[in-house]
């Protein structure tokens, strides 16, 4: 576990000393800004408007109007802006030939795998407390439901930690980045609107199963305040499956 939180602190400060990490870093605070104003502005006016009618003012909910857009905006901007910071994480090393200096080390391959999706993940906290300001915004000019708050940042976390996962599998599958971001990029979309393609199927089993690999579908469930088992279990399910596939591409290249 030493040698993966080692991996992790170089992953995390590499990121922070490359252009894409702050390129990444700033495109995500700067669209999350854009839509959380517009979708704040939207919410006053529509409370404006509502002043005559106290009835449709008690109907008005921040948390329907701002809290739950905002967040699955989140999501439809860490599809693009995550396979980008996970596309280097093993591919670089791959392509530098650095990687041999990491097989031939006293650490495990699984140890490899999750040291850089930790790397990752420390990137992708920092990256998610840089929303933190827009919530205290919220608070301070109204009264959000705190355990919808939570419970979106925990779903919030664990689909970037779904798709971390997936990126450092497909960045250990070959050494050009841009391929790794390709991969990652169409392997989060599909999770993403799986669920789509299942609407006009009759029901039974391969609906079922499509629709609950449906990353949407459990991100809308935890963005409502519901945090269910099955919800956190299928999230956590992922990033086990591709950490795992990960340890095993770098079992792989090991023994070449």
């Amino acid at each position: 576990m030493i040698g993966a939180l080692t991996i992790a602190r170089r992953e995390t400060s590499a990121l922070f000393n490359t252009p894409v990490g702050w390129i990444a870093l700033t495109a995500f605070t700067f669209i999350g800004g854009f839509f959380f104003t517009a979708m704040l502005i939207g919410y006053y006016s529509a409370f404006s408007e509502s002043v005559l009618n106290p009835q449709q003012a008690d109907q008005l909910s921040v948390n329907e109007w701002v809290v739950q857009p905002f967040f699955s905006n989140l999501g439809v901007i860490a599809l693009f802006i995550v396979p980008a910071v996970t596309m280097r994480l093993i591919a670089e090393d791959r392509r530098q030939r650095s990687i041999e200096l990491l097989l031939t080390s006293p650490v495990s391959s699984f140890e490899i795998a999750l040291g850089k999706f930790l790397g990752g993940m420390g990137f992708a906290l920092v990256m998610t407390a840089t929303t933190l300001p827009f919530m205290w915004f919220l608070y301070a000019l109204g009264d959000p439901d705190s355990g919808v708050v939570i419970s979106n940042y925990v779903g919030f976390i664990l689909m970037l930690g779904t798709l971390i996962a997936m990126g450092t599998f497909a960045s250990a599958l070959t050494e050009n980045q841009i391929v790794a971001f390709m991969i990652a990029f169409a392997g989060g979309l599909f999770l993403w609107i799986s669920n789509w393609v299942v609407q006009g199927m009759d029901d039974g089993p391969l609906k079922t199963t499509i629709d609950y690999v449906s990353m949407l579908k459990h991100a809308d469930s935890m963005g409502k305040g519901l945090l269910h088992t099955q919800d956190i279990v299928y999230f956590l399910s992922f990033i086990g499956f591709f950490l795992f596939a990960t340890s095993q591409r770098v079992e792989a290249l090991r023994w070449r």
